[in-house]
């Protein structure tokens, strides 16, 4: 599947499959904060598409499913390297799916996310 966002920072997902997904990210100099540290929104957004990753394969046809919120620990600072995204699909329900993501900065865990999805098909006339 086509993800622009991801293929602006550099994000690779190496693998989606039911209930898990493996994301991988290259540290570069364009996505350092101020302080020379990987931003924080680079982390949430490698869980928040390693989430969607682990969902997406467990989806029936026409659903969809969005973020409805993502709950992140950053632990440690990264200067440079791999960033990796384990994430594993712990709960899914009809309407909605609870998961949870490590990230780890070589094999150092760096943070910890779990996020709450909804799964919806979208209206006949919705622009989802």
């Amino acid at each position: 599947m086509k993800h622009p966002f991801a293929e602006l920072i550099g994000l690779k997902i190496v693998l989606e499959d039911d209930n898990t997904s493996f994301c991988s990210l290259d540290v570069s100099d364009k996505l350092l904060n101020p302080h020379n540290v990987l931003h924080g929104g680079v982390i949430y957004s490698l869980a928040d598409t390693g989430m969607g990753g682990a969902l997406y394969p467990t989806l029936e046809n026409g659903e969809l499913c969005a973020t409805v919120e993502i709950n992140i620990c950053y632990f440690s600072a990264v200067r440079n390297g791999t960033i990796d995204c384990m994430t594993n699909l712990s709960h899914r329900a009809k309407t909605w799916a609870y998961l949870e993501s490590e990230i780890t900065n070589n094999a150092k865990i760096v943070a910890k996310a779990t996020g709450t999805y909804s799964i919806f098909r979208p209206k006949a006339n919705s622009n989802v």
